[in-house]
């Protein structure tokens, strides 16, 4: 196989094709820390065969332990700071925190009530913000496209909605 891809790799060079776009993978971890599941619904699409958020190399996850980033919906509630808190604590470094969302952001849908502590960035340092109420697929999938060029360590363009 190595005698394969060697011979390939020259023959690209010879032909002068250009390289395969670098590739990497990122493990999304949700939680919804209080929403009205209108983000989880478009997160939903994403994941579906139409957008297929899997030919990016992302993946949403089951265990903080296997995430590369933490996606949060929802104004915080009170009895969701903790759990969200030891989530990130059980994540691999380096991690990110994503608030997807207007509730998330913290500008104000749901209102503000005794049991609500509003953005996510009150309870953990936020890297990227995907705004909407809720969020368009499209929007959803160019942040995480973001988040797995910080992952790698490539800069973003400033211009783009998850910054």
């Amino acid at each position: 196989m190595f005698v394969l891809l060697s011979q390939l790799h020259r023959l690209r060079r010879h032909l002068g094709l250009r390289t395969p776009e670098r590739r990497g993978s990122l493990a999304v971890r949700h939680v919804d820390a209080g929403s009205c599941n209108g983000c989880e619904h478009e997160l939903g699409a994403v994941s579906g065969p139409h957008y297929d958020l899997s030919r990016y190399g992302i993946s949403i996850v089951a265990s903080p332990r296997h995430a590369d980033v933490l996606l949060v919906t929802g104004c915080m509630t009170t009895r969701m700071a903790e759990p969200l808190r030891i989530a990130y604590d059980a994540m691999p470094e380096p991690r990110l925190v994503a608030a997807m969302g207007d509730c998330a952001l913290g500008r104000g849908v749901l209102g503000e009530a005794s049991e609500v502590l509003g953005a996510v960035d009150k309870t953990l340092a936020v890297d990227l913000r995907i705004p909407g109420c809720p969020p368009s697929p499209e929007v959803i999938v160019a942040c995480l496209r973001d988040a797995l060029s910080l992952r790698r360590g490539e800069a973003v363009n400033d211009a783009s909605p998850g910054l």
